[in-house]
Formats: C-alpha cells, structure tokens, sequence
C-alpha cells in the first residue's frame, strides 16, 4: 500500500582539474627534492616547506575551487625555478 521511495540525485560530473593539480604538485616535488644538488641544505629545506604550503593549500581548495589547482601546481614548478636561479645569482649556489 504505502511505499517508501528515494528521490534519486543524478551523480555529479567529476571534475578532472584536481587530479592534474596533483599530478603537477607530485612532479614538481621530485624538482623541489632533487634541488639539493644545488642549493645548500637550509635552502632545500625552505624550499620543500614552499613546497608543503603549495601542497596544503592543494588539499583545502579540491572541493571548493577544483579550477584552480593546475595553476597551484604550475606556481609550485615556476617558484622553484626562480628560487634557484636567484639562489645561483644572488646566493652563489653552484652546486
């Protein structure tokens, strides 16, 4: 006589925009831990603390702005890059 009957929500397209924020978070990391070729210790730490803070700002924007992880993960690999090089001119990092 009476039936319970659950409203169905159609599933909700899954946005490929995190994963390729991650994917470039995770490439950019072996960057930022290979820089010890490079850069004195304190200045490799420095950098994978960036690195971390990159990375925690990844995991509290997955959910509310998904779009803007890839450019989180291209800033990660754009920092590093200008890190060492002023690190080479102004610091004398040679390696």
């Amino acid at each position: 006589m009476f039936t319970r009957r659950r409203r169905s929500t159609p599933p909700r397209a899954v946005s490929p925009w995190p994963f390729v924020g991650m994917g470039l978070m995770a490439a950019s990391f072996f960057l930022y831990a290979a820089s010890g070729m490079l850069a004195p210790p304190w200045g490799v730490a420095v950098l994978l603390l960036v690195w971390l803070v990159l990375l925690l700002v990844c995991c509290a924007w997955w959910t509310p702005h998904p779009q803007r992880l890839p450019w989180v993960g291209l800033l990660s690999v754009v920092l590093w890059f200008a890190a060492l090089n002023a690190g080479g001119a102004l610091l004398g990092w040679s390696g």
